[in-house]
């Protein structure tokens, strides 16, 4: 069954589902509500997509609306279909309970293999998320190289806390060194990237570590 509130758009995209000829029939509703009061003439849903259109599910109302859909559907996969390609979108969505993310996107035909999978169990997901997903794993890689090629274990601790802004006292606490240890690392440290004062270290290791939102 696809779930869309815009009668066109539901009606062109079941059209174009069964014009590849799929193994299922093809149900199109404006609403759960509507689907509610036609049950008793259809047989039982195999699969639901949900034409989510440019709505966030980082918006709470839209993701607790689709909680309480696969909430609702049990065993039957709910699938969402959406504008957006952004992984996080992607990501919230599976957090949700979809056994599949279909962005407006892809072809007609990749739509009709991502029902499919759902069908057979599977979850789809788009292949630029798991592109971004590995480039963020490839950058975090990187990263993490840089660091122990330049820095001893407690030099990066001391370099974090330094571009956190926290003074010499504090780091020496968080740490357990004394406050003359954390002095001896700033001073090997500063030499290693070639910095003058703690503004600079900062500055050169800003891009070494993740942001502390992170």
């Amino acid at each position: 069954m696809l779930l869309d509130d815009r009668t066109l758009r539901r009606e062109c995209l079941r059209r174009s589902l069964v014009s590849q000829h799929v193994d299922w029939d093809v149900a199109a509703y404006g609403s759960m509500d509507e689907w509610r009061a036609a049950a008793s003439f259809h047989p039982p849903l195999a699969a639901i997509v949900l034409h989510l259109d440019a709505q966030s599910i980082a918006d709470t109302d839209v993701a607790d609306e689709l909680r309480a859909l696969v909430s609702e559907c049990g065993k039957t996969p709910v699938i969402a279909l959406a504008d957006s390609d952004d992984v996080v979108e992607i990501v919230t969505a599976l957090d949700c309970g979809v056994r599949g993310y279909i962005p407006s996107s892809v072809s007609i035909d990749v739509c009709a293999e991502a029902i499919n999978l759902a069908l057979a169990g599977g979850v789809f997901v788009p292949a630029s998320c798991v592109f971004a997903l590995r480039n963020s794993i490839t950058a975090d890689v990187s990263r993490d190289n840089r660091l122990t090629e330049l820095f001893t274990p407690r030099q990066i601790k001391v370099a974090n806390a330094i571009r956190q802004g926290k003074p010499n006292k504090v780091i020496a606490y968080e740490l357990n060194m004394c406050e003359s240890t954390v002095k001896v690392h700033i001073r090997n440290i500063m030499h290693k990237l070639k910095a003058t004062n703690r503004t600079e270290i900062a500055y050169k290791v800003r891009d070494m570590f993740p942001s502390d939102g992170d």
